[in-house]
């Protein structure tokens, strides 16, 4: 395939020509020439960007949410050729996963578009005698966006949407390695004929075309989702513009003494698995009671080895497919060495598998008498790893969790609802499960980090990115 970026309603090469083969993680062949975009083709595509604000600013909030409900509409219909893309380009199984990220992305142009026409403004009282107040929420302008490779379909939508439905034309460039993926969603937007210049995709390096849309001066807002490394980057280039950072997590799973150890494991696997541990919200670390510890352990291997199912992601029975890309992979074996080496043992897994296509291809790993110290329990892996280490009550569980310098999310297995509440209560996190796994979410509801974590500034989910893509001004009407 040779594919194009999308700037000012058309398709185009990089004006550089210069293009970037895509490799799959599934077959390890390539499956594209993706343009290799810089400076001067983020810059053609704010300058689009901007000539089109004022024109879609002025649409009704009716009027645009009619568009992006056509953008759904267009998504819907590709649906099978989405999904495809999606498991070719990500790696993740196609009927396990892919095809529920194709579904979310409907639902959150949807919830976009339906959210728009609700987000109104107040009538402060006027301290004037005769005179009235009003606030009124403006659009910001021109907003770039700037999202990664785990979710390379549904991350972009939890920002763009929004950012569109309120009134912003977008500036967009996803993560290299699933370029293909992007390319795929601009094409709906595309075929849904919203104005030239509304949303604009430039494909290439971070460091070259991401940094140049957060510290372009027409560029209003900035929207990023990512590491904690890149999102500081992308925050000093964004200085002094409003800005929304979903950066990296490390939250826990806690499994008290008296938790439903078979509800428990449920929630792992799903913590742990999902995307191959290849999220934000993974179960990074299972911090579980000492009393339960044997218990749960001896189930959690039990369950991985019988349901979890490594291979070919267009395979039906495959529950997981291959990491995205080498450096994820190289992270995971060095994490799970490092575990080891400091007296871990691996239950199951622990190594590439053999006899795929690419090396991409890592079991689900179950670690026990991880220290707390460890990698695997203070970074984020981002790989299919179940890393247990043992603590002694609630109290502790909290140290842990508060401890990190991530302040994401949290989960927590308890018969004991107070006990449950009392955990949310006092950890640092911007999420907190109570009996379910980390990997739930409800993407109307608020997400992001604590403040003075490394997991970022504002939230993402339903209508409160749209606090971030617009400000409000204040009119006085004199009596």
């Amino acid at each position: 395939m040779d594919l194009r970026m999308f700037v000012d309603g058309d398709w185009r090469e990089a004006r550089s020509g210069t293009v970037a083969t895509a490799t799959s993680p599934a077959t390890g062949e390539a499956i594209g020439t993706v343009p290799d975009g810089d400076r001067t083709d983020a810059r053609e595509a704010i300058a689009a960007a901007t000539r089109a604000a004022t024109g879609w600013a002025r649409l009704s909030a009716f009027d645009r949410a009619a568009l992006l409900h056509r953008v759904a509409d267009v998504i819907e219909g590709k649906r099978d050729s989405l999904a495809r893309t999606l498991t070719l380009d990500q790696g993740k199984p196609l009927k396990a996963e892919a095809y529920d990220e194709v579904d979310e992305l409907v639902v959150y142009w949807r919830m976009a578009a339906e959210d728009a026409k609700r987000l109104g403004g107040l009538l402060p009282p006027s301290s004037g005698r005769g005179t009235r107040a009003m606030l009124v929420r403006r659009p910001r302008g021109v907003v770039g966006v700037i999202t990664p490779w785990n979710w390379p379909y549904t991350m972009p939508a939890e920002l763009i949407a929004p950012a569109l439905a309120v009134g912003n034309t977008v500036v967009w460039t996803p993560a290299p390695s699933t370029a293909i993926s992007a390319i795929a969603l601009a094409g709906c937007v595309a075929e849904a004929d919203l104005p030239p210049g509304v949303l604009n995709l430039v494909t290439g390096p971070g460091p070259v075309v991401g940094d140049e849309i957060a510290r372009h001066p027409d560029v209003n807002a900035v929207a990023f989702i990512g590491s904690t490394a890149t999102g500081r980057l992308v925050a000093e280039a964004a200085a002094g513009k409003a800005t929304l950072l979903e950066m990296g997590g490390n939250g826990p799973l806690v499994v008290l003494e008296d938790a439903d150890l078979d509800r428990a494991v449920e929630g792992a696997l799903a913590a742990c698995f999902l995307c191959a541990g290849q999220s934000c919200t993974a179960g990074e670390r299972l911090l579980v009671h000492e009393a339960v510890h044997n218990d749960f352990a001896d189930r959690l291997t039990a369950a991985v080895q019988d349901r979890v199912r490594l291979g070919d992601p267009f395979d039906d029975t495959t529950t997981m497919g291959p990491l995205n890309n080498p450096g994820v992979a190289a992270k995971m074996a060095a994490h799970v060495a490092d575990a080891v080496e400091r007296g871990a043992t691996i239950r199951t897994g622990g190594k590439p598998a053999a006899g795929f296509p690419t090396g991409l291809y890592w079991p689900a790993t179950v670690l026990t008498g991880v220290p707390a110290n460890a990698l695997a329990a203070t970074e984020e892996t981002f790989g299919p790893i179940a890393p247990i280490v043992t603590i002694g009550g609630l109290d502790e569980a909290v140290e842990l969790t508060n401890a990190s310098r991530y302040g994401l999310l949290a989960a927590i297995y308890t018969a004991d609802l107070r006990r449950g509440l009392d955990f949310a209560e006092r950890v640092r996190t911007g999420w907190v499960n109570v009996n379910e796994s980390t990997n739930y979410w409800e993407s109307h509801l608020p997400f992001g980090g604590r403040a003075g974590s490394d997991s970022g500034l504002g939230r993402v989910g339903g209508p409160h990115p749209m606090e971030t893509f617009t400000e409000l001004q204040t009119i006085i009407i004199g009596g």
